[in-house]
């Protein structure tokens, strides 16, 4: 396959690929005519819930993420499944991780965390209301589940307890929304 765009031509071979995972490696001639080998890491685009309750509290899953052996703090969020719009996987993952079930989503805010290397998409929906449903259908999800003032959250990030990209952008677009304050 080839694309190009401004000065841009690219030929893809397709190297690896599993139902999370596309890794492509690309021959790409850039505008001033030289040739780079480029990998190319192709996900499954990604749903994230902020729910903010009438306390100023957000919803958030304390869990462990193997890749990088660590413990953080998250919004609640998962890939956006075949059919499935992203605010319906915003709100399925809300459910699923912590039993909540978000009230209208609205889109909060979009990012490509690493578009140098991935085309992986995020996309960030904020509820203002949810209802408790029952305990978290996914139990290895998290470790446990809480409303977090947003009154804590720059000190916790500032502290690296908030540290996937998904989370950070959508609490700081969060603290910087003015329904928010």
């Amino acid at each position: 396959m080839k694309a190009a765009t401004r000065g841009w031509v690219a030929a893809f071979a397709q190297v690896y690929t599993d139902p999370w995972v596309r890794l492509s490696l690309v021959d790409v001639q850039q505008p001033d005519g030289r040739r780079v080998d480029y990998s190319v890491v192709r996900l499954r685009h990604l749903a994230v819930a902020a729910v903010v309750n009438d306390r100023r509290e957000v919803l958030m899953l304390w869990r462990h993420r193997f890749i990088t052996d660590t413990w953080a703090w998250e919004l609640p969020m998962g890939l956006v499944e075949d059919g499935e719009s992203p605010a319906e996987a915003a709100a399925r993952e809300a459910l699923e991780e912590t039993g909540w079930r978000p009230g209208p989503l609205r889109p909060l805010i979009y990012a490509e965390p690493a578009n140098g290397i991935t085309d992986s998409q995020h996309h960030v929906f904020r509820a203002d209301t949810a209802t408790y449903a029952g305990p978290p259908t996914e139990q290895n999800e998290s470790d446990r589940v809480e409303w977090i003032p947003l009154s804590k959250v720059r000190s916790m990030i500032d502290h690296r307890e908030i540290v996937s990209s998904g989370s950070l952008v959508g609490l700081m677009c969060l603290l910087l929304d003015k329904a928010t304050r």
